[in-house]
């Protein structure tokens, strides 16, 4: 890992998402989780804030960078909350199955490297009667906005962590077990290619759950 990957980019990464452009966003979708709650990519702990601890008992953060965990280390407990930090990729999520009555993900699948085994992976953690809500940016539906995206995707990965600019996320969910429950969409302030927002729940598919681990 170089200088740039393990002291520049989480640092602009925490400042990026932590735009209130963004907060407004996590606002909208982090209150809605309940119970005991999986954040896939919780980095430096944004969404902490915007938990409602009346509904919420314990929060497993699972992030693979040590970097942006660091950042947010100082967060163990929130307004009552328990967070426990978990080092691990969400390919394979170190937590036994059916462990959570929700799964909560933001701007973290568009640089998952596999992202239908992840989806497969938070399928399997999540409850039966769980629920996954997402917010994410991703491919644009004004055709104009996806050219840029498709135009300046190899060239946004490399410097921003493996993020993709046009993942077409409500399918990619779909193809993996879910069925979606509430989909919106949106252009935040910005730069439209990098502020096409999809926001959303979703939940198992019949007959979709399936078991791994104790």
């Amino acid at each position: 890992m170089g200088i740039y990957e393990k002291y520049i980019l989480p640092r602009l990464l925490h400042f990026a998402c932590g735009l209130e452009e963004i907060a407004v966003q996590r606002r909208k979708v982090v209150p809605l989780a309940k119970g005991t709650v999986v954040e896939i990519g919780i980095g430096s702990g944004l969404n902490l804030p915007f938990y409602d601890s009346a509904r919420v008992q314990k929060i497993y953060g699972l992030d693979p960078s040590p970097e942006m965990r660091a950042l947010a280390k100082s967060k163990e407990s929130v307004g009552g909350i328990s967070v426990r930090f978990i080092e691990g990729d969400c390919e394979d999520i170190p937590l036994g199955d059916a462990r959570a009555d929700t799964v909560l993900v933001t701007y973290t699948l568009c640089s998952i490297g596999d992202l239908p085994a992840a989806l497969k992976e938070i399928r399997r953690v999540l409850k039966p009667d769980g629920e996954l809500i997402f917010c994410e940016h991703g491919a644009a539906i004004d055709t104009h906005v996806r050219k840029w995206q498709d135009w300046c995707d190899p060239i946004w990965t490399r410097f921003a962590g493996g993020c993709h600019l046009n993942r077409e996320i409500p399918n990619l969910i779909e193809q993996t077990g879910f069925a979606i429950k509430s989909l919106d969409h949106g252009y935040i302030p910005g730069w439209r290619p990098a502020c096409f927002n999809i926001w959303g729940s979703a939940i198992h598919k019949a007959g979709s759950f399936g078991l791994r681990r104790g």
